[in-house]
């Protein structure tokens, strides 16, 4: 390796360490407030139901509608956000959902409160697949699932800190005479608001923008990120369509929907199940301090979980036993009568769904065909997932690294049964250099 190349790579290395600094820590405490506002309506239950005259029925449609309209806009919102850039569209998403998750504590019916949740849905739609497409202009794709783990722990993380705040906020009934429900909205909603006008001034849309990275790491960013799209093969007509319509696909969709059914049932109602198995107490901080209980197990269980899955390289069970895990706490929640195994259950829940959503996708990837429009090729997808060691070690030792990378491929090729014709064309089913694919063929073409 000469001397430039190394200094390209420590300064790609380097961009990396600052964008991580300075965008991942940001971006974590808005997700944070994201999640909190849509939890937060779960706790004001606790009281409001009572107050506006709210079934269960009509709280649950209030939730629809906040998740029909977040749904509806989602797409919209990332067009936009291409367009405007993210400084102006994620700033904007904030700010409005703030105002509008704060308009929350004037609701004085049913009615009202459809058409604020409504509201606050489309305010807050795209926010998270935004923050994921925001990503993409600025990690290379060996680091973006890293970065991801980082913001999806914000979720169990919010729980663990929202539920006693929440708690606590709701004992504030009567103070300058509004009813205890009404102040989380208000006071974890103006946060929102703030970070919405720090989100326009500190963030960047593009690296070629960056003025708090030096010439040189700018030049290697933009380099690798360039490298990364220029071997992303050109899209098949009709592609995203047929692949819409495959089996895996439709699986795949209608087991995500049970996550998130899971995990949005869980943040809206597990509240008001604590507050029953507690006798119905009236002390919301306590209740508040016990919800804090199952996603702290989460944070626990979430880093060990994923690295077990990392260092056996299996996803399949690792997946199908936190759903699994989910739904047998479901079962203790709702069966069970002793007050301390329906918190296990809800213990149950909260690292089924929250540690599944964070493995979910690592299992789910590998089964779709068409080529991610991030500009990531399978080859290179295999061989950062499967090579040991960090980035540095990689720079070090590339032969090792790499060695590691065809050894793994072998082995799961050989359990898999697969083989290969002696002209050295392979027959695997996804698209690699043959080089890669199949060490025969590459011995074959330096002949």
């Amino acid at each position: 390796m000469t001397a430039v190349s190394l200094e390209a790579a420590d300064a790609d290395a380097s961009a990396t360490r600052k964008v991580f600094r300075r965008l991942i820590g940001f971006l974590f405490v808005a997700y944070f407030f994201s999640y909190l506002d849509r939890i937060n309506i779960g706790f004001a239950a606790l009281s409001m139901n009572k107050e506006l005259g709210l079934t269960a029925t009509m709280f649950g449609l209030a939730n629809t509608l906040f998740y029909t309209t977040y749904m509806l806009f989602e797409v919209p919102s990332n067009l936009l956000l291409a367009r405007f850039g993210a400084r102006v569209w994620i700033a904007r998403i904030m700010i409005t959902w703030g105002i509008a998750a704060t308009a929350t504590m004037f609701a004085v019916g049913a009615n009202s409160l459809y058409v604020i949740r409504a509201i606050v849905g489309l305010a807050e739609a795209g926010f998270v697949p935004g923050v994921i497409l925001y990503l993409s202009y600025w990690f290379p794709g060996a680091y973006r699932a890293r970065a991801m783990a980082i913001l999806m722990t914000a979720m169990p993380v919010t729980f663990m800190l929202g539920s006693p705040l929440s708690g606590l906020l709701l004992q504030m009934n009567g103070i300058f005479d509004l009813s205890g429900w009404r102040w989380p909205f208000l006071m974890e909603g103006l946060p929102s608001i703030l970070l919405g006008v720090v989100a326009y001034v500190f963030l960047t849309d593009k690296p070629s923008q960056a003025r708090w990275l030096s010439e040189t790491e700018r030049t290697a960013l933009q380099r690798r990120l360039a490298r990364e799209d220029a071997i992303a093969p050109p899209a098949q007509a009709g592609g995203m369509w047929r692949e819409l319509a495959s089996p895996n696909v439709l699986l795949l969709s209608l087991t995500y929907f049970c996550l998130v059914n899971s995990l949005n049932t869980y943040a809206t109602w597990s509240p008001q199940i604590v507050r029953e198995f507690l006798s119905g107490t009236q002390n919301y901080l306590a209740i508040g301090l016990v919800g804090a209980i199952p996603p702290f197990f989460t944070l626990i269980a979430m880093p060990l979980w994923s690295a077990s899955s990392d260092r056996r390289d299996e996803r399949f069970w690792h997946t199908i036993s936190l759903f699994a895990l989910a739904a047998a706490g479901w079962v203790g929640v709702v069966w069970l009568g002793p007050p301390s195994l329906r918190l296990g259950g809800l213990v149950l829940v909260s690292i089924g769904a929250f540690t599944g959503m964070a493995i979910f996708w690592t299992f789910a990837t590998p089964l779709l065909s068409v080529e991610e429009p991030a500009g990531i090729d399978r080859t290179d997808q295999h061989r950062r997932h499967f090579w040991i060691g960090d980035e540095p070690e990689r720079r070090r030792h590339p032969a090792r690294c790499d060695a590691k990378f065809r050894r793994r491929i072998m082995v799961r090729r050989r359990l898999a049964g697969r083989r290969h014709r002696r002209d050295g064309v392979c027959r695997s089913d996804r698209p690699r250099s043959r080089a890669d694919c199949c060490p025969r063929a590459s011995r074959l073409q330096m002949e």
